[in-house]
């Protein structure tokens, strides 16, 4: 094993803060050399503000450290040459899309829609709506397919439910542009030239940070612990099973040194 890629919120950080251990596994990480990056489905924040909750709980990282999805459907974008955007999209997160046209309306070239929390009103979804039926070639970006997560006063819907109600209504299918999209976690081993198979993936989600990393031939561990709940490791086939259980991140260097 070479290389290792962390899931942030339930894994690294509960509720904003570091959970125990998590701090001390990562300063182990860097003496060891080992190449690493945080991979999270979060849209709400860019990266550099990502990468400074990290560092003002105690945890070690760089804005160049962490991959989002905003991050990777620019990339996608700039490829296809959209330039034209419709989204759907916290504020606080425009400054990632700021090559592009976010005015968007019946000339959009593509829509990105990413977790809005309580900005998911009726009025902007049928709007979104109304822009995709119009053109049946716009193609749909979605920002992550996490169906929830852990937020300070409980379990949150995420972008997932939204995601699948416009995919519903408008009989097509997004591009996933994070986890457990295959390309999402593609970039990142690019990114740290490993291959999948010198790669663990640690995550809390089994559906969307382990077994979408064990679809793509990296190694997966789940931890006990951020929106994890006991027999979420449970499964009728092995191959929908974690291959790793942790209790926490902290047992990482134990595991490390069994592979």
């Amino acid at each position: 094993m070479q290389a290792v890629l962390f899931d942030i919120d339930g894994v690294l950080l509960f509720k904003g803060a570091a959970l125990p251990g998590a701090a001390a596994t990562l300063n182990w990480v860097r003496q060891q050399g080992i190449p690493h990056r945080f991979l999270t489905n979060t849209t709400s924040k860019p990266a550099r503000r990502i990468a400074a909750d990290l560092q003002a709980a105690g945890i070690a990282a760089q804005e160049a450290d962490i991959l989002t999805p905003p991050i990777a459907a620019r990339l996608w974008l700039q490829q296809q040459h959209k330039q034209r955007l419709h989204v759907l999209l916290p504020q606080a997160v425009y400054s990632e899309f700021g090559m592009f046209d976010l005015s968007g309306g019946d000339d959009a070239e593509a829509l990105v829609i990413g977790d809005m929390g309580t900005g998911f009103t009726f009025e902007v979804l049928n709007q979104a709506f109304r822009v995709l039926m119009a053109d049946p070639d716009i193609p749909l970006l979605a920002l992550g397919m996490t169906r929830y997560f852990a937020a300070a006063d409980g379990l949150q819907l995420d972008v997932g439910p939204f995601v699948k109600a416009l995919e519903y209504a408008t009989g097509r299918e997004a591009l996933v542009m994070g986890k457990p999209a295959v390309s999402f976690f593609q970039q990142a081993l690019a990114a740290l030239n490993v291959t999948a198979e010198q790669t663990l993936m640690i995550g809390d989600d089994r559906l969307g940070d382990v077994l979408g990393a064990q679809a793509c031939g990296i190694h997966g561990a789940l931890v006990r612990t951020g929106k994890y709940r006991p027999g979420d490791e449970d499964a009728d086939s092995a191959r929908l099973q974690p291959q790793y259980l942790l209790d926490s991140v902290a047992g990482l260097p134990e595991l490390w040194r069994s592979l």
